[in-house]
């Protein structure tokens, strides 16, 4: 990993550098796109991003912080989907195809290593390519015949917060709403 003078941009918080939505990395340079950025701006913001794709996992997830090298968190606010929305964006700014390629890798991880433990939209993604709309509707028909006996069971963790967008219910709800009108969906608070 590079270290912290290395990278263009690198953010602390509590002394840990995140990479993740919530509150590190993808979720700062993500806000940065949406700004009028000068061009040496623009030329550190994309070097960043550049620099995570180049030292994301060889599995396509990325880590949770520079200091944490093991692969194991799938969610919006450490690892691979909150990573691919941000890559997407980058997309839409840049141009460049390799920001694009590198969040259809990062929707592949959280195909696979599926829903972790919650039905809060924290632990899943949302794209536009037709291919993830129809996994999307299967895992929603999935959850609106099984989440109830899951959460019951305990064989999927209701959350810290079980009624919560992020962590709950709600955004099970949220991904019910999606399915009537695909087109219109959008990821919560990503719309500036």
């Amino acid at each position: 990993m590079p270290s912290k003078g290395r990278w263009p941009l690198m953010f602390e918080w509590y002394g840990e550098r995140y990479w993740g939505a919530s509150h590190g990395q993808a979720g700062i340079v993500h806000v940065l796109t949406e700004t009028d950025l000068k061009p040496d701006e623009r030329h550190d913001v994309k070097n960043t991003l550049l620099c995570m794709i180049k030292n994301r996992f060889p599995s396509g997830n990325y880590p949770a912080s520079e200091e944490d090298r093991r692969d194991l968190l799938v969610q919006w606010c450490h690892g691979a989907p909150g990573v691919a929305l941000m890559l997407v964006k980058a997309y839409e700014v840049f141009g460049d195809k390799i920001f694009l390629e590198a969040a259809a890798d990062a929707a592949e991880v959280v195909w696979k290593r599926g829903l972790l433990k919650r039905v809060g939209i924290c632990h899943g993604i949302m794209t536009g390519n037709l291919t993830y709309w129809y996994r999307a509707k299967a895992f929603a028909s999935f959850l609106l015949e099984n989440a109830p006996k899951l959460i019951a069971t305990g064989e999927m963790h209701g959350g810290d917060n079980p009624y919560s967008l992020f962590e709950g219910i709600r955004g099970m709800a949220y991904l019910f709403l999606d399915m009537i009108d695909p087109t219109a969906a959008r990821f919560p608070a990503y719309e500036l």
